[in-house]
């Protein structure tokens, strides 16, 4: 697969490894010569991705005093990876399709076609299948990328390869930082091996990266972050604050709603409203 020129969909949680999957595709690839050039989707402004990704002609729009080369351009007999393709528009996503369908493209502000000779690489933590059914992304685009997926699994569920992750991440510390750590205790290791990963290879480097510069001895101790309250239990405690204060409400005016001093009116609400939120939230009269 990697030395033949079929685009690949790289799909994944964010921390997984996508670009350096990539890279290692791009490594084994006969266009292994030129550098692979990476372009993340979501980390431009939406007025500058067309530009990045196509170049423009001096004077295409204001502050364009120079033509640019785009990174389609620069990425000629090489492979162009393009991280968080999920996040492109879909006037954008047409442009793109053209690219993979024909290898030609414009510049900016230019009337000249120019021809390449790119493999694309596309990663995302997005499900495409499920913005392409929203209308927000193109069902031609998706199968053109989507030709050669990879998916790869959260580390949660490749925990055997966690030995092999520290020590490889504590060798390439070892030689960025002049330190000598010769063995990680069975205790650290243990730790690290149960615990969830939510931010997968990317939080496990920057663990060990900040263990590495307070260690000082040969045995490398880890510390792992205080747990956080999750995402999923702050939305809940919001809501049962929520909710008891509506029923605290309710219990005051003795579950009138409408009208004068009614609940609806002292928590500023509309009565449809109220009822539409006791409804969403589970609040209903038990009478006894």
């Amino acid at each position: 697969m990697a030395n033949i020129d079929t685009t690949v969909l790289v799909l994944g949680e964010t921390g997984t490894g996508k670009e350096l999957l990539a890279q290692t595709v791009h490594n084994l690839s006969h266009r292994k010569k030129r550098p692979m050039i990476l372009v993340n989707c979501a980390a431009l402004p939406s007025n500058l991705v067309e530009s990045e990704l196509f170049g423009h002609e001096k004077g295409a729009f204001t502050g364009a005093h120079s033509k640019r080369i785009g990174r389609f351009e620069l990425a000629d007999d090489s492979t162009l990876f393009l991280d968080e393709i999920g996040e492109l528009s879909l006037e954008l996503q047409a442009k793109l399709l053209r690219v993979l369908q024909f290898n030609q493209f414009e510049r900016l502000g230019g009337n000249k076609t120019i021809t390449t000779d790119v493999r694309v690489i596309a990663a995302t933590n997005r499900d495409l299948l499920q913005l392409v059914n929203s209308g927000e992304f193109r069902m031609d685009l998706y199968y053109r990328l989507n030709v050669f997926p990879i998916v790869v699994p959260p580390l949660r569920n490749r925990k055997e390869d966690i030995p092999e992750l520290i020590r490889f991440f504590v060798k390439e510390f070892c030689v960025k930082m002049g330190k000598q750590i010769g063995t990680i205790s069975q205790n650290s290791m243990q730790k690290l091996q149960n615990y969830h990963w939510p931010g997968n290879i990317r939080e496990l480097k920057n663990i060990i990266e900040r263990a590495m510069i307070v260690t000082t001895g040969s045995i490398q101790k880890i510390e792992l972050p205080e747990p956080h309250t999750s995402v999923n239990t702050r939305v809940r405690a919001l809501v049962d604050i929520q909710r008891n204060h509506i029923l605290d409400v309710l219990n005051t005016t003795n579950w009138r709603i409408r009208g004068k001093n009614g609940a609806a009116e002292i928590l500023g609400l509309k009565p449809t409203t109220l009822e539409a939120k006791m409804a969403r939230i589970g609040i209903r009269r038990v009478r006894r």
